[in-house]
């Protein structure tokens, strides 16, 4: 399935749940469709857990 499928099917979710569940059902799918991506690219090998739990030096050092 290709990305914009996927991305207009969360959009249409989205849209769903903001039209009949209101703005806070609208929030709550938007915020369960974000950690379903990152599971899901961790799933896949794309992520790492190191990745959210770096020192903040380790950050600074990058961009230098």
């Amino acid at each position: 399935m290709s990305m914009a499928v996927v991305g207009m099917i969360a959009g249409m979710a989205l849209g769903f749940a903001g039209y009949f569940g209101g703005f806070g059902a609208f929030l709550l799918v938007a915020a369960l469709g974000a950690v379903g991506f990152v599971v899901g690219r961790f799933l896949e090998g794309d992520l790492e857990l190191g990745d959210f739990f770096r020192a903040r030096d380790d950050r600074r050092d990058r961009r230098r």
